[in-house]
């Protein structure tokens, strides 16, 4: 197996005395692990940071072997590092996708989305120009998994109009008529969810109310459940930064 591709860094385990197994998002391959030799090395340490962009080329005998990798730095979000809010989205985003996706399957839309995401947190003047794309990031990796949500007409009526909120259990949407006697009991849909665009720091808590409701439940399962606390520790940053808390 040899793959050359540009790949973002999403996670970064110690494996050895100088090396790390490295998880890479790569465009057509997925999710890959790599040793990398001197990994922990002054050379190497600045490169392997999660968000980075790099040129990785992979080799392994067999496909079932576990690869190694020579890594260059391509483009470098390490700056972005001493700003705590940037910091707590890009450790979440690129931990996230590094412990639910399935190794060597092609996401080349989640590839796409998180690197857009990442080029975003550089280029906003706030997080409010940022945190709606994060709640889409989400939704898309829910679908990507096989647990989208369902947005498209009312669970009741069939109508794709005046869509407002969301069945917890089932993931549907619902119209604001066939919400108003479960009020409290379903979950918000913020209209940039399905129509895209702008969103308010109110319209952002109640997406990533409902991303986080369905990320609970059905991804961040077993081994992946410690990271509902990271998730929690980035959404309470936000809401502070939109004055919602």
């Amino acid at each position: 197996m040899q793959i050359e591709t540009p790949a973002i860094v999403c996670a970064l385990r110690n494996h050895g005395e100088h090396g790390a197994v490295v998880r890479l998002m790569t465009p057509d391959d997925g999710l890959q692990a790599a040793y990398v030799r001197g990994a922990r090395g002054r050379r190497m340490r600045p490169v392997l940071v999660p968000g980075n962009q790099v040129e990785a080329r992979l080799r392994a005998r067999t496909e079932e072997q576990l690869a190694h990798a020579e890594v260059e730095l391509t483009h470098s979000r390490g700056p972005l590092l001493t700003e705590p809010l940037p910091a707590a989205a890009i450790e979440w985003v690129t931990a996230l996708t590094a412990a639910v996706l399935p190794e060597a399957q092609p996401y080349p839309r989640l590839y796409a989305g998180l690197d857009a995401f990442l080029a975003l947190i550089e280029a906003a003047p706030s997080a409010l120009g940022w945190a709606s794309s994060l709640v889409r990031y989400e939704m898309l990796l829910l679908a990507e998994l096989g647990f989208g949500l369902d947005l498209e007409r009312c669970a009741v009526t069939g109508s794709n109009d005046d869509l407002v909120a969301v069945s917890p259990r089932s993931g549907l949407a619902v119209s604001a008529a066939e919400a108003e006697p479960y009020s409290g009991k379903l979950l918000p849909l913020p209209p940039f969810v399905r129509a895209g665009g702008a969103a308010t720091w109110d319209e952002i808590a109640q997406g990533l109310d409902l991303t986080g409701h369905f990320l609970q439940r059905d991804v961040l399962t077993g081994r992946s459940q410690a990271l509902g606390d990271a998730r929690s520790r980035l959404v309470e940053r936000i809401l502070r930064a939109g004055g919602l808390i």
